[in-house]
C-alpha cells in the first residue's frame, strides 16, 4: 500500500444549500475521514452542540486565538460573526495521511488555498436555483425575515466566486450529491502528487529488468 498525504476537501457553499448534510452522508459512509469542527462567534442552533458541530467561542477568545496564528483560516460572515478553523488538528490530520474535511465559506476557502496550496481541494456546494435555495432558508423556520435576506445576500457574493473551486457539486438529490462528493474524496487519494509513489516506480523498474534478463 503507498504512503500518501490526506485529503483536504474544502466544502464551500451557501446557507440553506445542504452542505452539512452532504457531509454528514458522506461521513456516514466513511468512518475514517474526520471533520474539522471550526470555532465561532455565533449563538448555538437549535440541536447544535459545542464541540460537534462548532467550537462556540466569545469575540475576546476568537481574538486571542486570532493573534496567536491559532488558526488555519478566519472570516467574518454576515456582517458581525467570526469563524474561523484551529489550524493545529488539520495540519497534524494530513501528515498522518487522515483525510479530513473542513465546512468553510469563499472566503475561509481562498485563505487555506494559499495556505496550503494544492494540497486543499475546493469544493462548491450549490442548489439547483435560486428559489429552491430560498425556500430552504425560510423552511428552516429559525431565523426572522431579515436574517433570511442577510444570508441570501451573502448567498450571492458566495454564488459570484464559484470560480474560485475546482468542483461544483449541485445538491439537487441528497444521495446523488453524496456521491459525487465521494467520488472527488476517491480520485483525489490517488493523485500522484499525494503519493509516495517512487518507490512503487523504481521496484516495478527492477522487476521489469530482471524479468528481461
Amino acid at each position: 500500500m503507498l504512503n500518501r498525504q490526506g485529503v483536504l476537501l474544502v466544502v464551500s457553499g451557501p446557507s440553506g444549500v445542504g452542505k452539512g448534510t452532504v457531509i454528514r452522508e458522506l461521513l456516514a459512509a466513511h468512518p475514517e475521514v474526520s471533520r474539522s469542527v471550526s470555532c465561532t462567534t455565533r449563538a448555538p442552533r437549535p440541536g447544535e452542540a459545542d464541540g460537534d458541530d462548532y467550537h462556540f467561542i466569545s469575540v475576546e477568545e476568537f481574538g486571542r486565538l486570532r493573534s496567536e496564528s491559532g488558526f488555519l483560516e478566519w472570516a467574518s460572515v454576515h456582517g458581525d460573526l467570526l469563524y474561523g478553523t484551529p489550524r493545529e488538528p488539520v495540519l497534524r490530520a494530513l501528515a498522518r495521511g487522515e483525510d479530513i474535511i473542513l465546512e468553510i465559506d469563499y472566503q475561509g476557502a481562498r485563505s487555506v488555498r494559499t495556505e496550503l496550496g494544492g494540497r486543499a481541494v475546493l469544493v462548491f456546494i450549490a442548489p439547483p436555483s435560486w428559489e429552491a435555495l430560498h425556500s430552504r432558508l425560510v423552511g428552516r423556520e429559525t431565523e426572522a425575515e431579515a436574517d433570511v435576506r442577510r444570508r441570501l445576500n451573502t448567498a450571492l457574493a458566495e454564488i459570484a466566486h464559484l470560480d474560485l473551486f475546482e468542483y461544483v457539486v449541485v445538491n439537487d438529490d441528497l444521495a446523488c450529491a453524496m456521491g459525487q462528493l465521494e467520488a472527488i474524496l476517491l480520485g483525489e487519494r490517488n493523485r500522484l502528487g499525494r503519493l509516495d509513489w517512487r518507490g512503487l516506480q523504481a521496484g516495478l523498474l527492477q522487476e521489469a529488468e530482471a524479468d528481461r534478463l
